[in-house]
Order: structure tokens, then C-alpha cells, then sequence
């Protein structure tokens, strides 16, 4: 048994380190020193016989006294010693790959419904389905994706195997595109779609998260660094996807499909490479259990325990030690975070009782840590922003539907000879976002951080809402061009003329796909950044993958708007949506619902967003010697030692 006295100790760090810290003073909290040296088996004459005593004393609690207060001094070596890997010289490489990945994906389903009734000779309505149901799935197949990576392979590994996985995909499809006699071509093409949909969606979830992981939380200069490399990662998503809306679709319908796709499978192959060339500058982070697991143990503790009250039968709270099972070895120790009001009732998985301050070994499912406890809380505190942000996924639902119909039936004529394609114009959002990031990054918040103080300029919740607020312009906008569109048909007597020109020209349009690209910039940016931020370190890919889970609900829902909007306009003798003739329908009037609807949603958002408590991280971890201490009033036989909340 080792045993130290408190004097003597600090009297050989004392005179190991005068020659470096003469002036300073050191208090050790031997409390935390004996537990770890028992565990560690460190014998003191390898203490004393180092010339660098302190650095192996890193693990343990040790403060320096300056002047009037304490300074930790595991912030001031970690700056000294900051880690070679990270930053944005390992983000890069990941934007470069999401650039590439996001190329090849708005290459095939920019223009998925065109090869269905054209080649595999689909009807409209049946080709529709197919194309929304694969979006929704590869949408939605994430949070599976997300699973695997927290709790078994971790970020990186899984990456490498999606990759693996949708290129198999990408070839596949290209070579029953260019092989396949037309009789045996369909049953493939799908089996290759989803195939290709399974690496997306092990892809996906994980590689922002992976890039955001390359910057230390702890770090000042690198909190600053995060906030732009959102910017700058959803610049690299526009520049991918509209590049493929301009440059594959052409090669799609005047070269040949199977070129279009060899060139998607090439984009992916050049995505692989550069993640490869990066490997080396990447912080990575293994799997940290089941995110799942603490969900359920929680909500299970808090059951068990519904009667207990914490100032009549608790003995305190339970703040956790090291063999929660919460720290993975290998892996940086979770921040601590503080607690909060909000969802009481979960505290009662953290309250200590006589059964369990009677116990030697604690029951995980009767007795949860605090930091347990508000990683829930975190969780339940983001699922009524995210059912708000499924009507900003109906909103943006219209862009590759009627949005386009709107174009279809316009001039769009550029000289004598050539016509714009309709989903075309969807490049104007990308284009939009593209100008508009750098002005965002470089001026607006500079100036905004002036005024509030924080490192991003405003916070994630204003700037969702801030896009949110555009949405409903949007509509408004839509809505009123739409009208203006109708009076002209009628005024040309087109409006039994379905495929007949509209006299009017397409770039009436042009506002409503801008705001669309502004929106973009502050709703989808700072979802991305919500649900990072916000999530448990530990479940951090399914945050990113119920974000994507909001596009995958929310075409969902737009099934369910137009059914119903169809069911009452046809009660009263009038059919909104017009069935194949779009001259007939009344879209003016199903944006201006869509608007009305976005103007409630938005209104519940601010009201949800102005009780939302951001997550709170204690300045230091939970100190050592508080971890396990004896309250009055609780038995001590043995048992469980609990903490004064």
C-alpha cells in the first residue's frame, strides 16, 4: 500500500521544479493522488528521480496559485503542447470531399426522374414516387448510418467503408446503364440505386461531423474557426451540387447516360483519393458506445425512481466517476456539463437514495450521472426545433416540383437557338449562396460580433430563424408571380393550352430562387451547426443525420399537404394543382397556404427558440475529491458515497 503525506510530497515537487517555478506555489488535492497512484502503480522514486515531475503529473488535479487567484494549469500545457494534428489543414481536405461526393450525388438525382420516363419509359406520376421515395430513403437511412459510427466503428472507419460502398453502387449503375439489354435493365438499376443509397447514408452522417472534429472546442481561436468552416463547408456543397446541375445533366441528355455516370463514379473515385491523402493530418475518435444506451437507462432510472424526492429521500447527486463507462480509453474526457432546470423529472435518475447509497456496485439502470442526465436533456431539448424545421422541408420541397412546372411553361428562350433546360434554373440558388458566403463570413459577422460578443455573430437559433423568416418571403413572392403568370394566360386565351408558351419570361422567377439561396445560407448552415453543437459528444452523427432525417420527413409531409389541399379544392369544385394542366390550376393560392402555414410555424419557433437553454459545460471538470464523499443522514457501510447537489 502506498502512502504519502501531504507535506512531504509537495516538498520534493517543490524542489524538482524550483528551477522552472520558483515563484509559484502548488496545492495537490492527495485525495486524487493516492487513487491514482494505487491504479497506476507509480512508485514515488520515479517521481523523484524525473527531472520533469510535472508533465507526469498531468493526470492528477494541480493548480497554480498566481497572485490573487488559481489558474488551471492544464489549460496553459495544453496550449503549449497543442496537438499537431486538426484545424483547418485536416478540414480541408474534408470540404474538398464533401465537394466531390456532393457532385455526384446532385448529378443523379438532379435529373433521376428524366431517366425514368425517357429511358425506362416511367409514367410521370409513377417515376415521381420512385424519385421521392429514394430521396426520402437516402435521407432518412442516416440515422442508421449514424448509429454504427458512435457506437461500433466510429467516424472515420465508417466513412472508408461507405466510400467502398457507394462507388460499388456508382459502378454497378454505370455499367447496367451501358451493358444491360434494356429487357434486364430495370430490376439492376434499382438494386444499384440502393445499394449506392447504403453508402450514402453511412457517408453522410459522418463526414461533417468528422471535419467538424477537427477543431478544438476548448479553444477560443478554433470556436472562431468553426463558425467560418460551416460557411465554408456549405460553400463547397453549392459549388459541388451546382456544378453537376449544370455540367452532368448536359452530358446526361446530349452525350449518353453512361457517360454521365462514368463521370459520377470518377468525381467519387477523386473524393476517395483526397480523403486518403488527409489520413495523416486527421484527429480521429473511435466509437463511444450506444448513444441509445444512456437514452434508455435514463428514462428507465427516472421511472424507478418517480416517487423519490430529492430533498426528503435523496442523499445527493450523483456526479459520476471513471468507471461510468461515459469516458472511452483513448479518447478525450467529456466535458462536464452543468445543470438545468428544464425536464425535472429526468433528475430523479441522478438522486442518490438509501438504496442506492447502500449498494457497493451502482445499478446503471436505477442510478444515472448528472452528465448523463443532461445529455438527455439535450436531446429532448432539440426535438421541437427540429418538428419545426419539417415546414421549411415543405417549403423547400417545391423547388424541383412545381418550381419547375412554373419554368417549364415559360419563354426561356436565350437567342434564336437555345433554351434554357427548366432544372436549370435551380443553379441560381447555388449561385446565390456562392456570392453571398463571402460577404456573410467577412463582413457581416465581424460586425455583428462587435455587437454581441459572440464568436459567431449571432447565435444557431437566430440564424435558423432568420431563414425561416425568408421562407415565408418566399412563398409570398412565389405566390404573387404565379398570379401574375395566370392573369396572362387568361389574357392570351391559354387556358385550355397545356403545352402552350406562357408570354412571359422565365426570369420572373429569379427572386424566389435567390431567396431560396439566402436562406439557405442561415437555415441549413445553422441546422448543421445546431446539431453538432448541441448534441452529446457521444451522438454527434445522429445529429447530422436527424438533420438530414428533416428533408426525409418533409417530403413526407408535402405528400400529406397536397393530398389534402387536393381533397378541399375538389370538394368545392376546384382543383388548386390543376391534375396535367398547369394553365388551369390555381398554385397561386397553394402558395399562398404554404405561406400562411410557414408564417405559424415561424411563429411557434420563436416562442420554442426564446425558452431553448443552450448547452452549459462547466469551466472544470467535477473535482476528484467530490466525487465520492459521505453526506449525513446516509449509510456508509460499504456503500456508495454520494455528492451534495
Amino acid at each position: 500500500m502506498l502512502s504519502i503525506r501531504l507535506t512531504g510530497f509537495c516538498s520534493i515537487l517543490l524542489a524538482t521544479r524550483r528551477q522552472y517555478t520558483r515563484s509559484y506555489t502548488y496545492i495537490v488535492h492527495i485525495y486524487i493522488l493516492k487513487k491514482r497512484l494505487r491504479t497506476r502503480h507509480i512508485k514515488m522514486a520515479s517521481l523523484v528521480a524525473s527531472n520533469h515531475a510535472l508533465f507526469c503529473l498531468q493526470p492528477f488535479e494541480l493548480v497554480m496559485q498566481v497572485g490573487n487567484g488559481y489558474e488551471d494549469t492544464r489549460r496553459e500545457v495544453s496550449r503549449q503542447h497543442k496537438p499537431a494534428r486538426g484545424g483547418w489543414k485536416a478540414a480541408i481536405f474534408i470540404i474538398f470531399v464533401e465537394m466531390a461526393e456532393r457532385f455526384t450525388f446532385y448529378g443523379l438525382s438532379g435529373n433521376l426522374i428524366t431517366y425514368l420516363t425517357n429511358e425506362l419509359h416511367e409514367s410521370i406520376p409513377t417515376a415521381a414516387k420512385n424519385v421521392n421515395t429514394w430521396v426520402a430513403v437516402s435521407c432518412l437511412l442516416p440515422i442508421f448510418g449514424a448509429f454504427i459510427a458512435d457506437s461500433l466503428l466510429g467516424r472515420f472507419k465508417t466513412i472508408l467503408l461507405s466510400f467502398v460502398i457507394y462507388l460499388v453502387g456508382l459502378v454497378l449503375l454505370t455499367l447496367t446503364v451501358s451493358v444491360l439489354p434494356l429487357h434486364q435493365r430495370k430490376p439492376m438499376f434499382f438494386v444499384a440505386l440502393y445499394i449506392l443509397t447504403v453508402g450514402e447514408g453511412g457517408h453522410k452522417p459522418c463526414v461533417q461531423t468528422f471535419a467538424a472534429d477537427q477543431f478544438d472546442e476548448d479553444s477560443d481561436e478554433d470556436k472562431k474557426a468553426k463558425s467560418s468552416f460551416y460557411n465554408w463547408w456549405y460553400l463547397g456543397i453549392v459549388v459541388g451540387s451546382t456544378s453537376a446541375i449544370l455540367a452532368v445533366i448536359y452530358v446526361q441528355e446530349n452525350i449518353g447516360w453512361a457517360v454521365g455516370f462514368g463521370m459520377l463514379a470518377i468525381a467519387l473515385t477523386v473524393s476517395l483519393a483526397i480523403f486518403l491523402l488527409g489520413m495523416r493530418r486527421y484527429r480521429k475518435q473511435g466509437p463511444l458506445g450506444s448513444p441509445l444506451t444512456t437514452v434508455a437507462r435514463v428514462l428507465v432510472a427516472a421511472m424507478r425512481k418517480w416517487r423519490v424526492n430529492e430533498t426528503r429521500d435523496g442523499c445527493g447527486v450523483y456526479h459520476g466517476d471513471e468507471s461510468d463507462g461515459s469516458h472511452v480509453a483513448g479518447q478525450l474526457k467529456a466535458r462536464t456539463l452543468a445543470r438545468t432546470d428544464q425536464v425535472r423529472f429526468l433528475d430523479k435518475a441522478m438522486i442518490i437514495d438509501n438504496i442506492d447509497a447502500s449498494r457497493s456496485i451502482r445499478d446503471p439502470w436505477r442510478l444515472c450521472s448528472l452528465n448523463q442526465v443532461e445529455e438527455v436533456k439535450l436531446v429532448l431539448r432539440l426535438i421541437p426545433i427540429w418538428l419545426c424545421c419539417l415546414m421549411y422541408a415543405v417549403v423547400e420541397s417545391q423547388i424541383g416540383t412545381y418550381f419547375t412546372k412554373q419554368a417549364s411553361t415559360m419563354t426561356r428562350s436565350i437567342g434564336p437557338h437555345f433554351a434554357l433546360p427548366a432544372a436549370s434554373f435551380q443553379a441560381l440558388i447555388g449561385l446565390t449562396t456562392i456570392s453571398i458566403i463571402p460577404i456573410y463570413d467577412r463582413i457581416f459577422i465581424p460586425l455583428a460580433r462587435k455587437f454581441t460578443g459572440l464568436p459567431s455573430g449571432i447565435t444557431m437559433l437566430q440564424r435558423i430563424g432568420t431563414g425561416f423568416f425568408f421562407s415565408i418571403l418566399i412563398m409570398v413572392v412565389s405566390a404573387l408571380v404565379e398570379g401574375k403568370r395566370i392573369n396572362i394566360i387568361k389574357e392570351n386565351k391559354l387556358v385550355n393550352n397545356p403545352k402552350a408558351m406562357v408570354p412571359m419570361k422565365v426570369w420572373w422567377l429569379l427572386p424566389q430562387y435567390m431567396l431560396f439561396g439566402l436562406s439557405h445560407l442561415f437555415t441549413i448552415v445553422g441546422l448543421q451547426e445546431l446539431f453538432y453543437d448541441q448534441m452529446p459528444e457521444a451522438m454527434r452523427s445522429l445529429g447530422a443525420a436527424l438533420y438530414l432525417g428533416v428533408v426525409g420527413v418533409g417530403f413526407f409531409v408535402t405528400n400529406a399537404v397536397i393530398s389534402v389541399v387536393q381533397a378541399i379544392s375538389s370538394s368545392a369544385g376546384e382543383e388548386w394543382l390543376g391534375g396535367n394542366n398547369l394553365n388551369r390550376a390555381h398554385l397561386d393560392c397553394f402558395y399562398w397556404v404554404l405561406a400562411g402555414l410557414s408564417a405559424l410555424n415561424f411563429c411557434v419557433y420563436v416562442w420554442i427558440a426564446k425558452g431553448f437553454v443552450y448547452k452549459k459545460v462547466e469551466g472544470d471538470d467535477v473535482p476528484g475529491d467530490k466525487e465520492l464523499c459521505f453526506v449525513d443522514g446516509c449509510p456508509d457501510g460499504g456503500g456508495m458515497r454520494p455528492t451534495r447537489p
